[in-house]
């Protein structure tokens, strides 16, 4: 009788910065996503700090970051046993392929990256070659697992597109090397929006506090954000074109309760805005609360987390090596021994 080999999961790869706080946007739109992956494909997920220092950062703060930021990743439900999670700057392999790949990568392609643009606007007194070559190290990040799927938002798109130029010029330079990754849509996706701004992404960067929740923000904290959330004057609460604050509402609404916006509407029919917020702001706290109880467990045990982290580095710089290794002796370096 003949026996099937188990068919191969489908390596997913994904990475966020760990700088300043974790926002709702952050969770909806991506780490909830990320849970819900881990038991369909092998995932490797990474806090990718050395993408952060394109900007300048303190660096007792930032240590303190990366480490809140692992945490609260466990408190969501990364399990370390399904996935590999690892923090970026412990994984040298990252940035030794990052410059063999800037070798591979034409200046052209990079002054064209519309995020470079904006993040030179936004801080012209440090136009450094990091934020030039960000999307080298990007390309690196992914191709180093030989990914299949790379979860996207429409602001990483060109990003993705320049990775799997990188990697189709390398293997037709030298020899299939790299895997070609796909952009991955997931089925469910929340776009989460400023709460003051709707027609902007929220954002940690935000200067207005009532713009974004933090994902470890106190009830209160989140009952007054939502309270003074931009809607209109219609005072109906339904989706449609010309209603971004409450479309925004509703979207936060939705991903946390899994209702879809006709029964959303329904609930809401014939009561005001005040009423709809409240309710918003009640379910984001239920949501958030056996989270933010999760991660005052992990940060507190400083030591289950570096136990954590250290094994995955470990685990990180040994399956991303294979892919180094090859990569440089295509390229003519003498073997390492």
């Amino acid at each position: 009788m003949e026996t099937q080999t188990p068919e191969r999961k489908k390596i997913i790869f994904s990475a966020i910065q760990p700088s300043g706080s974790i926002t709702l946007g952050n969770y909806l739109g991506a780490l909830k996503n990320w849970v819900a992956l881990q038991d369909e494909y092998q995932c490797i997920y990474a806090l990718a700090d050395l993408h952060a220092i394109t900007v300048r950062q303190d660096p007792a703060q930032f240590r303190r970051h990366a480490l809140e930021a692992y945490a609260l990743f466990l408190a969501c439900g990364i399990d370390v046993e399904k996935s590999l999670f690892f923090i970026q700057s412990q994984v040298h392999t990252h940035a030794e392929l990052a410059w063999v790949l800037n070798c591979y990568t034409q200046f052209g392609e990079l002054s064209r990256m519309t995020q470079f643009k904006d993040k030179s606007a936004k801080h012209p007194e440090n136009v450094n070659a990091g934020l030039f070559t960000y999307p080298s190290l990007m390309a690196a990040d992914i191709l180093l697992y030989q990914s299949d799927l790379v979860p996207v938002g429409a602001d990483q798109k060109q990003h993705l597109e320049l990775a799997r130029n990188i990697a189709e010029r390398f293997n037709g330079l030298y020899s299939p090397t790299f895997r070609v990754p796909e952009g991955y849509i997931p089925k469910v996706g929340a776009r989460i929006m400023s709460l003051q701004d709707p027609t902007r992404k929220m954002s940690k960067s935000d200067e207005n506090a009532n713009a974004w929740i933090a994902m470890l923000d106190k009830p209160d904290d989140i009952v007054r954000k939502c309270k003074r959330a931009v809607t209109d004057s219609e005072a109906c609460v339904r989706y449609a074109e010309g209603k971004a604050g409450v479309n925004n509402l509703m979207g936060i609404y939705s991903a946390v309760t899994g209702k879809d916006y006709e029964e959303i509407e329904r609930e809401f029919e014939g009561k005001g805005y005040g009423e709809f917020k409240l309710a918003v702001a009640e379910a984001v706290v239920e949501e958030l609360r056996p989270i933010q109880e999760r991660y005052a467990k992990y940060i507190a045990d400083k030591a289950y987390l570096e136990e954590c982290y250290s094994a995955a580095a470990q685990k990180a710089l040994a399956l991303s090596s294979r892919t180094l290794n090859k990569v440089m002796k295509k390229v003519g370096f003498l073997g390492r021994g």
